[in-house]
């Protein structure tokens, strides 16, 4: 008997279900390879898509939960989460495969699979093809069906060390760190926590005045960029942190003992990586009526 094609229908009947291994098996059974296949060919094209990804899906989740409303577009009536000050420099590759892998799937799978769950499958796949660890996602995620740049997110201090080795890879620009390299304080010029002779060399490329260079960009991880392991927290202990709230990992009391552990034990870095990555993608997350699965993830349905 041949089987019907899989139809929005198949969808809805799971509304009301909770988030699943399985949710799209009958509706979009492919569903795992079309992404994969995206994200693999965008990384070849571009090797800082991944931190751009989860850069994206970090802000995403932080905000109203992991339902991809960072995707939607502002509108006259409506300035989204995308276009809000601290969202701006969002990496254009991160947006692009997403949009990529979720055409892709319109073509085989038309108004079945949210823009949510794109987001979680691509950003899980993209993490795993630099390095780190992979882990299997739970489906089902609705897409939000409003975005606002004025709405904001909390986990434990062992989930905030974790994800923020996601530093490990990606790039920030000057005006992120300007201000631990140049008048630092009325006593030091140059943060104390800082590796001096890394903040120098940080100084040549950010010239202290108001021209900077927005192409201009750092690596937040000297050691490895481009690879997803653990040398972002064997950076913190030799003052190599980049960015000010990642020194300050290594420098407070409360989370230095995770990043003396991760720095040691790299294993210990994935599994609690993943702990946290899993907890994040279900913070928030809207389910059957509660949001919609939108054609275009940066328009919202009409």
């Amino acid at each position: 008997m041949k089987k019907a094609a899989p139809t929005r229908d198949m969808a809805i009947e799971n509304d009301n279900r909770q988030l699943s291994y399985d949710f799209y098996n009958k509706s979009c059974p492919n569903i795992e390879r079309i992404v994969h296949n995206v994200v693999s060919q965008k990384l070849l094209e571009a090797p800082t898509t991944a931190a751009g990804a989860l850069r994206l899906f970090f802000h995403d989740c932080f905000v109203e939960g992991c339902d991809a409303s960072v995707l939607i577009a502002s509108s006259s009536t409506n300035k989204a989460e995308r276009d809000a000050e601290i969202n701006l420099s969002l990496p254009g590759d991160g947006f692009d495969v997403f949009f990529r892998a979720k055409r892709a799937l319109e073509l085989q799978c038309p108004g079945i699979v949210s823009c949510a769950d794109v987001m979680a499958i691509a950003t899980r796949d993209l993490v795993n093809l630099v390095g780190g660890p992979r882990w299997e996602v739970q489906k089902g995620r609705r897409d939000g069906l409003y975005s606002k740049a004025s709405r904001s997110k909390g986990l434990t201090a062992l989930d905030m060390v974790a994800l923020s080795g996601a530093h490990t890879i990606g790039l920030s620009h000057c005006k992120e760190y300007m201000s631990r390299i140049y008048a630092y304080n009325k006593t030091f010029a140059i943060d104390p926590s800082m590796n001096k002779d890394y903040a120098q060399s940080l100084r040549g490329p950010c010239p202290n005045n108001h021209n900077l260079d927005p192409n201009v960009v750092a690596f937040n991880d000297i050691s490895t960029p481009f690879k997803f392991d653990n040398a972002y927290y064997k950076n913190l202990r030799k003052g190599l942190g980049l960015l000010e709230t990642d020194q300050k990992l290594f420098t407070d009391s409360v989370t230095r003992r995770y990043v003396l552990y991760m720095a040691k034990d790299e294993q210990f870095f994935f599994s609690s990586f993943v702990s946290a990555m899993i907890k994040l993608g279900s913070i928030g997350v809207k389910v059957g009526a509660d949001g919609e699965v939108r054609r275009d993830c940066g328009i919202v349905n009409p």
